[in-house]
């Protein structure tokens, strides 16, 4: 299968809370959307967009770990933008297991994201038996297509290789998850400066 750019429309302003045009969420059949993007790209936006009209239960699993002041503002940040309806849970290894206690396409389950999962299960031991394990799981689920999922993840890949192990193993191990998700997903969008492009696109405008 060969996968293309969809151009964007350049009239599409792409702000908080507005529908996005041909991607209502149903709750027909369970399906995936991988959402990519730097930095500040809009990414967590874009998901909490697209969720904002699904018809059933939402729950938003949220993987980061606030740790340090900044990261506890980015957090503060995120939860005042979500719906206060939206039910949140904090996992930052057990992605898999969580998104297993929804098993039905009239729940949507946003998970955010998991570029801060990666780096969690780097970090659990250093023969990455525990991220092997989950990264196996977090596939299997998806294959079982039960619930809907929307998926946040940093395109970290398109830039310099890193000069230390971790920072390499961390990009690689980002690359392959990418890939199988992607193969998996129904739909792939890249944020770029605010702007989704759909990299795949299968749902035929419902998620």
């Amino acid at each position: 299968m060969s996968l293309s750019f969809i151009p964007h429309d350049p009239s599409f302003k792409f702000e908080f809370g507005q529908r996005i045009p041909g991607s209502q969420i149903s709750r027909e059949r369970a399906m995936l959307t991988l959402i990519l993007g730097g930095v500040r790209s809009g990414k967590s936006r874009m998901a909490e967009n697209l969720a904002a009209d699904f018809p059933g239960p939402i729950t938003y699993l949220a993987t980061a770990q606030a740790k340090d002041t900044e990261m506890r503002e980015r957090v503060a940040l995120h939860r005042k933008h979500r719906p206060k309806h939206w039910k949140t849970i904090e996992e930052p290894i057990r992605v898999a297991q969580v998104v297993s206690d929804y098993p039905a396409p009239k729940n949507l389950v946003v998970v955010d994201c998991l570029t801060l999962w990666m780096t969690n299960l780097l970090l659990v031991d250093d023969a990455f038996e525990t991220g092997r394990t989950e990264l196996e799981a977090l596939i299997a689920e998806v294959n079982r297509k039960r619930s809907n999922l929307v998926l946040v993840s940093n395109e970290t890949n398109s830039g310099v290789v890193p000069m230390d192990s971790l920072s390499r193993r961390f990009c690689d191990e980002m690359g392959v998850l990418h890939q199988k998700l992607a193969g998996l997903s129904d739909d792939v969008i890249l944020m770029v400066a605010g702007i989704p492009t759909w990299v795949k696109k299968e749902s035929n405008g419902a998620i």
